[in-house]
């Protein structure tokens, strides 16, 4: 807390100017190289939640912390934190994440997971075009991790005409499905009866 506090200060004041830099997030490049996100995070949870609950978040955690925050923002002064502190106590990381998306949405979510992995400078652009394709197919309120899996069961639906699994094909196959409209899911399933 008291870091996110010092960020918040150093932001406001532009300290950041007395190292000669151009920007406050220059700043946090400079000082937080790995976790940049991480010091935002920290600056929204000391500027979102209730002051009175500062010294409980160390009982839960940073990350459950930028949960609530989620909460709270859209709550504002209505937000309930001794209930959503206790759960934040009771409930694993995971779970957590998952009933504040529920809260949030009024749906049930799917667990999920997040996916590292290290790709050359030469290779984004390409990746990145791939994305803003299949954001412009499946229309861009979808999520990038939606758009890459819409590429990937693509690819595997590609991939398995020849030799492959049925399986899996079937599986892609379903999951492209799901963009159709009701009316074109209804002509193709009569065209596969058909």
């Amino acid at each position: 807390m008291e870091l996110g506090r010092f960020l918040c200060e150093v932001r406001a004041g532009q300290y950041w100017r007395l190292e000669s830099l151009r920007s406050f997030d220059q700043f946090l490049a400079k000082r937080f190289p790995q976790s940049r996100r991480n010091a935002y995070y920290l600056m929204t949870i000391h500027e979102h939640l209730p002051k009175q609950i500062h010294k409980e978040l160390k009982q839960v955690g940073w990350s459950k912390a930028a949960e609530l925050v989620k909460v709270a923002r859209r709550e504002g002064k209505r937000f309930d934190c001794a209930t959503w502190l206790h759960k934040a106590r009771s409930l694993p990381k995971d779970q957590f994440a998952v009933e504040v998306e529920r809260y949030l949405t009024g749906q049930e979510t799917e667990p999920h997971e997040i996916v590292y992995f290290k790709l050359y400078q030469s290779q984004i652009p390409v990746v990145e075009q791939a994305l803003e394709t299949a954001a412009l197919m499946l229309g861009s309120d979808r999520s990038r991790g939606y758009c890459l899996e819409m590429i990937c069961a693509d690819f595997v639906a590609g991939a398995n005409l020849q030799d492959g699994s049925p399986d899996l094909l079937l599986s892609s196959l379903c999951r492209l499905l799901d963009f159709l409209p009701p009316q074109h899911k209804q002509r193709l399933v009569s065209n596969l009866n058909q």
